[in-house]
């Protein structure tokens, strides 16, 4: 499989098939388990499920139609969790106590199909997950008139995790700086307490708990997560980072609408989208620093929901313009790289880069839904 480079524009009937195609992608590669692989052929991602990712991929999907998809994604991260309850309440209480745990005895933030904690090494304590797992069950089951109770107890345990240990630095989406607490980590964490706390799933004293716990991460992100009006990558950085746009949009732990929310959409724009292919960040050097199909798509939906659908359209297609031969989107393309001088020790380490990216094509779902395509036919 060769690494995707642009194809010309594509039409709006090409759009459409590819909302399709990416659908139907994702559920042939799902696992039996109900994981969804991030990519099955990358080298350092085969075998492995996030939390983050494979949240996002289900919202995906399930905005599309995808009932038992979704809802097979959310029973695996409820067997992981509920696998892990003592291991859940040593961290909660050792937080309460003021010795809290050491990095390596929080939750991962991968694990394999089978719900296993992987040998190799990896970047594993990010928080953002736990928070967004949440928010994609909630919403899910909004959508679709389900009930929660089979996820139920899993819901609560995160919320408890969340709430003993999110102040706490981690790793951010692209396990990097793990000594900084990231906003858009912050983030993840508020939009998953909040559709808790609207899901009738807690009972004081937690309930209490997780709002309290929402009120002071909201307070913190504007006071140490906001410079110049908009959100920043880590509290008292100046910098953008372009998963800050899921704070806005789908996520919403900060309206589309608002002045900050208006404010980072124009920050993350002007200073990371060119052409409408989205860098992570500036400084980016993995695989060279290239343009993220799915951060493409995460503009687009920002745009959508803050009022600007013709800007959203433009982000779709550039998207969808990644699509390689056989179908797959990639994680990124190289058309415009931040540092070409650091592709090549990427490749000799893990070889080309993803493709297909489940995640590129959940979120190309995603935009293509919000968008309402005239003749998008999702699945029933």
């Amino acid at each position: 499989m060769t690494e995707a480079t642009l194809r010309p524009r594509p039409s709006e009937a090409q759009l459409i098939a590819l909302a399709g195609s990416s659908y139907e992608l994702i559920l042939e590669l799902q696992d039996a388990s109900g994981a969804y692989p991030a990519s099955p052929t990358f080298s350092a991602y085969k075998g492995y499920s996030w939390f983050r990712d494979g949240a996002f991929i289900a919202d995906g999907v399930s905005s599309f139609g995808g009932v038992d998809s979704a809802g097979r994604f959310f029973d695996w991260c409820t067997g992981i969790l509920l696998g892990r309850v003592d291991q859940v309440r040593r961290i909660v209480d050792a937080a309460a106590a003021g010795t809290p745990v050491g990095d390596v005895e929080m939750l991962p933030t991968r694990f394999t199909f089978a719900g296993e904690e992987g040998v190799d090494d990896w970047w594993d304590f990010q928080l953002d997950g736990y928070g967004t797992w949440v928010w994609a069950a909630v919403e899910h089951a909004k959508r679709h008139g389900q009930d929660l109770a089979r996820w139920e107890a899993a819901i609560v345990l995160s919320v408890e995790y969340l709430v003993s240990s999110w102040r706490r630095p981690c790793f951010d989406w692209w396990e990097e700086n793990s000594d900084r607490v990231h906003v858009s980590t912050l983030g993840c964490i508020s939009a998953g307490l909040r559709a808790a706390l609207g899901s009738g799933c807690l009972a004081d004293p937690l309930r209490g708990a997780a709002e309290a716990a929402d009120a002071d991460i909201q307070a913190l992100i504007r006071e140490r997560g906001t410079i110049d009006g908009h959100l920043v990558k880590w509290l008292g950085s100046r910098d953008v980072d372009a998963s800050l746009l899921a704070v806005v949009a789908p996520l919403g732990a900060i309206g589309p609408s608002t002045d900050v929310g208006l404010a980072t959409i124009s920050a993350v724009s002007s200073a990371l989208n060119v052409d409408g292919g989205v860098h992570r960040y500036l400084a980016d050097t993995f695989y060279g620093g290239g343009q993220w199909p799915l951060l493409s798509c995460m503009l687009g939906l920002a745009y959508a929901r803050s009022g600007e659908p013709g800007a959203a359209l433009e982000q779709l297609a550039w998207a969808a313009g990644t699509i390689g031969a056989d179908g797959s989107m990639p994680e990124q393309v190289r058309d415009h790289l931040l540092d070409a001088s650091r592709r090549d020790e990427w490749v000799e380490r893990w070889g080309p880069v993803a493709q297909p990216l489940l995640w590129s094509h959940a979120m190309y779902i995603r935009l293509a839904v919000e968008l309402d395509l005239s003749t998008l036919e999702k699945k029933q």
